[in-house]
């Protein structure tokens, strides 16, 4: 016997048997276990405002009987969106970095997106458009790039992204949207932290020059200084690593008149640490020393170490927010993150100049 065509039952007989064969449940299937449109359906998936609360409740039902679990192609063609962000880094491997990524990916999963990332060794503008353009033919709805030098910030402004963007621990202008912790504030409290110990000035070991954040801590540091009428030493240059601060530390603890050191991060901090304790200029007895960042191991050093705290999780958790509102649409082309605040932590290894 021939089914009538007006008759819709033999498809959902032959739908039954194919889930019955193991076959993995579809969008057709959700809308007709729910009686609704698979158009509806589709704005159910997407959030989308104008769908009833009971129709809501009906379709996310039947998703949950079925064991419908969305594709990403098919929330693509609904939507016009891949829900895949791009992210560029550079340095990847530091602490900052590092945390700023975990806390990116854990982020877009909880917001239902998947991340690519590309890690890049040289920040010339060429390989940063070509970074750019691989994640834009990658479907990317938008980018995320942890920038901390001027001259990626520079190429990334200058590439004119034509996908939504925002630089991460940047000084990127351009009207494009950036987030970024507070290291002027950092900088000057640690500074100010050590003067108040009656330090008669404070050393400085900055981050390689051309960094964001080591130019603005070398910034405020000479600028509290100079504030308080202290003598402004030279400052001494590292690379970011323990080794750099060690090597440097042993220049200062060959000094006597150095009785306060300000680090540019925690890892150069310890280096200090080290070759004082080779010296035998005991912390903070004779030297007073201060890092930046508060690593996971800074509060386990010896002596543990004063340090500025930076909130690296929220700097990812605000860039993330910010590159969603502007692919959804809630936001305007270029909206003013306010800097994401750092805090001074005071351990023992800052203590009263010695008399």
């Amino acid at each position: 016997m021939t089914a009538d065509p007006a008759d819709d039952s033999a498809a959902p007989r032959a739908r039954r048997r194919r889930n019955f064969a193991g076959a993995r449940p579809v969008m057709d299937d959700v809308a007709r276990l729910a009686g609704v449109s698979k158009q509806t359906v589709s704005r159910v998936l997407n959030d989308h405002p104008s769908v009833r609360p009971e129709t809501r409740e009906s379709v996310t039902a039947a998703m949950r009987s079925l064991g419908y679990r969305p594709s990403r192609s098919a929330r693509s063609l609904a939507s016009g969106r891949t829900r895949m962000l791009g992210v560029i880094s550079f340095d990847a491997a530091r602490y900052g970095p590092a945390s700023v990524l975990t806390a990116i990916n854990t982020a877009a999963q909880e917001a239902g997106y998947l991340v690519s990332s590309i890690a890049l060794d040289t920040a010339d503008r060429d390989t940063v458009v070509r970074a750019l353009d691989r994640l834009s033919a990658e479907g990317a709805d938008g980018v995320l790039a942890i920038a901390p030098q001027r001259r990626v910030g520079r190429a990334l402004t200058e590439a004119r992204a034509d996908i939504p963007l925002v630089v991460l621990e940047s000084e990127a202008g351009g009207g494009a949207a950036v987030v970024t912790a507070d290291s002027r504030t950092g900088a000057r409290e640690a500074t100010g932290h050590l003067l108040a110990l009656g330090h008669r000035t404070v050393h400085h070991l900055a981050g390689p020059d051309g960094w964001t954040s080591a130019d603005q801590r070398l910034a405020s540091w000479r600028e509290t200084l100079t504030a308080a009428g202290a003598e402004l030493p030279e400052p001494l240059f590292g690379d970011w690593s323990a080794g750099s601060g060690y090597e440097l530390g042993r220049v200062l603890a060959g000094r006597p008149d150095v009785t306060a050191v300000f680090a540019s991060n925690d890892q150069m901090a310890l280096g200090v640490l080290h070759a004082l304790h080779e010296a035998g200029r005991p912390v903070p007895d004779e030297v007073s020393v201060v890092g930046y960042d508060d690593i996971p191991e800074a509060a386990h050093l010896l002596p543990p170490l004063t340090t500025v705290r930076t909130d690296f999780a929220e700097i990812g958790v605000r860039s993330l927010r910010l590159l969603l509102n502007r692919v959804e649409g809630r936001t305007g082309p270029t909206p003013v993150e306010p800097l994401v605040p750092v805090e001074l932590v005071v351990r023992r290894s800052s203590g009263p100049a010695p008399h």
